[in-house]
């Protein structure tokens, strides 16, 4: 595990501002550096000791010194892939999952990339043609930036690598903050700084004499197998995730799990037979403290679990810290809950499993419960259609906001598992004009590839390839890199996703008002009774339990003097004024303290906090370089 940086192009002084750009990235490898500079490249790497302690280090070169490899992440199989490359006649100097991707690349080329069970970044230059070639991992669990910048083609694990690079000019993009003021993250291919771009997930790259070329290299493809019954399902999915968790301890350091009080953790942790797990929570309410419940399933897998609650303070001081980590922002709550979770673990190991996926591949998300799933959604479409128009006529309520939702179509009205501020009020919000496109128009390209499936596998295909990549695995990485610590997924294998995507419908998400003799559940169905199936029974009420995830009380806190003053100087400030209507915004803060919003379901405090992570990444990239309240601290 490690970050890299790169770029082409001889420029003066490539050392030094090489090793500027890799010091930007030091946090995600801590343990050593190494550098490559050659005529046309430039290649920098940092450690995070995993596997071969020893012999590990990068840049690796081949045999001959005509490839030079980086890599960020875990290949699984790598001991496989490289028995065969040594029947091929490929010398070995290392014991590294590293050097298999270079010899794999030689031997196979970029067919090499359906060979691998892992996440990966990685980039390999050849010498003699000039060209580099790069890849990300079939779900995107570790990131790939790049940046076309003057004559320079830079390529990176974090945007901020590329600040100290003389080519690159540090521009916001201001279309990025349109969009993501609907999504809560960014959810396009280019991001908050211009002409920076992700690769995407199951895509690679070859770049050579200025032209760039990226082609998608795997497909998710859901083909329900209607055959096995549901006890055949169970243990499908029992049988291919021990093989994945067993898979992903595979390591030369202690590796740990987090736990909270839901079932893909849980099932993770007993899974996973790990000595420790880690758990954070906040205040004594069970609605935002899942501590308790860690620690009694931690005692009946007869694990040791370190705990923390974490204080508002402490919360609210992170924030600039973990929104500079983040590179883009992310109006996820969780993130922060994340980013002490995995600092509770560095402090102990460097290896966690978690449990991100699950509900992505399973069905797991209780808004995947909503279509055929009230008596209303059985009525014909022209007549749920009309009822909704006029709906939408009627001032915002509760009760109105349902029939307007269920008048729209799936692919009108579900962007993924966050949806801020529709494009009326977004539009009404910004004072500046970008060239953002509607919501829809980003989605569609996904809907179109499951334009024949049912609702729940287009939310699921949907969700996949957007909220998955864009949120839950972004604050993953960042979050645990930050820490110096490599997480691990293993429910994002690719041999897990191909059993998976074969599962009916019926098995994901069911209507039935009974599914199991002890517990009710309707979400992640087969694979709640896989983990039932598998876990201690005293702790098998865990698959039962509403999802949770990191619960975080922002809506309680907006109330209180203290924060609503600290979001309320944010409102106020310059930037604030440049990008937004303050009035609108002063006035969404003032109702929330007030009370004029009461319920969960109409509240505004998360289009509150999404303005607010925004203004506070902005100030940290853009303006001080540091936040702009004293509570805040700067590392």
């Amino acid at each position: 595990m490690c970050g890299f940086v790169g770029f082409t192009n001889y420029i003066n002084n490539s050392n030094i501002v090489l090793e500027n750009m890799m010091n930007k990235i030091i946090h995600r490898g801590p343990d050593s550096g190494g550098t490559y500079i050659d005529d046309g490249i430039a290649l920098g790497f940092r450690r995070l000791s995993i596997i071969d302690l020893a012999q590990g280090d990068q840049p690796i070169l081949n045999e001959d010194g005509s490839k030079v490899l980086l890599f960020n992440g875990e290949i699984y199989n790598f001991q496989s892939i490289r028995e065969k490359l040594i029947a091929a006649g490929h010398k070995f100097k290392t014991k590294t999952d590293s050097e298999v991707l270079l010899h794999g690349y030689e031997e196979y080329g970029k067919n090499l990339l359906n060979m691998l069970r892992g996440m990966f970044a990685f980039v390999i230059w050849d010498k003699n043609t000039k060209e580099l070639f790069g890849a990300r991992d079939f779900f995107g669990i570790k990131p790939l930036y790049y940046s076309l910048s003057g004559k320079s083609f830079l390529f990176g694990s974090e945007i901020k690598s590329f600040l100290p690079h003389p080519h690159f000019k540090k521009e916001m993009n201001e279309d990025a903050l349109e969009n993501y003021l609907t999504f809560q993250y960014s959810p396009c291919n280019e991001t908050f700084f211009k002409n920076v771009f992700k690769l995407p997930a199951a895509h690679c790259f070859t770049y050579k004499d200025g032209n760039l070329k990226i082609e998608r290299y795997w497909e998710i493809k859901f083909e329900a197998d209607e055959k096995p019954d549901l006890d055949s399902w169970v243990n499908k999915i029992s049988d291919i995730f021990h093989n994945s968790v067993e898979a992903h301890k595979i390591a030369d350091v202690e590796v740990g799990s987090f736990l909270s009080s839901g079932v893909d953790s849980s099932y993770v942790a007993a899974i996973a037979d790990v000595d420790k797990t880690f758990t954070v929570g906040f205040g004594n309410d069970e609605k935002y403290n899942e501590i308790g419940w860690a620690k009694d399933f931690s005692k009946a897998i007869g694990k040791a679990n370190t705990s923390k609650v974490i204080t508002p303070e402490e919360y609210w001081s992170s924030l600039s810290k973990i929104q500079y980590h983040m590179d883009e922002p992310l109006a996820d709550p969780a993130a922060v809950a994340l980013y002490f979770v995995c600092n509770l673990a560095s402090q102990k190991l460097k290896v966690v499993l978690s449990g991100e996926g699950a509900d992505e591949i399973f069905g797991g998300y209780n808004v995947y419960s909503e279509p055929d799933g009230t008596f209303y959604d059985k009525l014909p479409r022209g007549i749920k259609r009309g009822i909704g128009a006029a709906a939408g006529k009627l001032p915002a309520h509760r009760g109105v906001n349902f029939f307007i939702r269920k008048g729209k179509d799936l692919e009108e009205r579900f962007i993924g598992n966050a949806y801020m501020f529709p494009p009326e009020e977004r539009k009404k919000l910004l004072k500046i004009k970008t060239n953002a496109p509607d919501p829809t128009e980003i989605t569609k390209p996904f809907y179109d590839k499951v334009k024949n499936k049912d609702d729940v596998t287009k939310m699921q295909y949907l969700d996949l390839h957007m909220w998955m990549t864009g949120d839950i695995l972004l604050k993953a990485d960042k979050m645990s890199m930050a820490n110096s610590l490599e997480l691990r997924v293993p429910f994002l294998d690719k041999e897990v996703m191909a059993v998976a995507e074969k599962i009916p419908r019926r098995y994901r998400v069911t209507h039935k008002e009974q599914t199991d003799a002890d517990t009710k559940y309707i979400t992640k169905y087969a694979m709640r009774l896989a983990a039932k199936k598998d876990t201690p029974p005293q702790t098998a009420k865990t698959a039962a339990k509403k999802k949770l995830g990191f619960p975080v009380p922002i809506r309680v806190w907006l109330k209180e003097d203290k924060y609503y003053n600290i979001v309320k100087e944010m409102f106020e400030s310059d930037a604030a004024k440049k990008f937004f209507d303050t009035k609108l915004l002063l006035k969404m803060l003032d109702d929330h303290k007030n009370g004029k919003n009461t319920n969960e379901k109409t509240d505004n405090s998360r289009k509150i906090w999404t303005v607010y992570i925004f203004l506070v990444w902005y100030d940290r990239f853009f303006e001080h370089g540091k936040p702009v309240h004293p509570a805040m601290s700067v590392q």
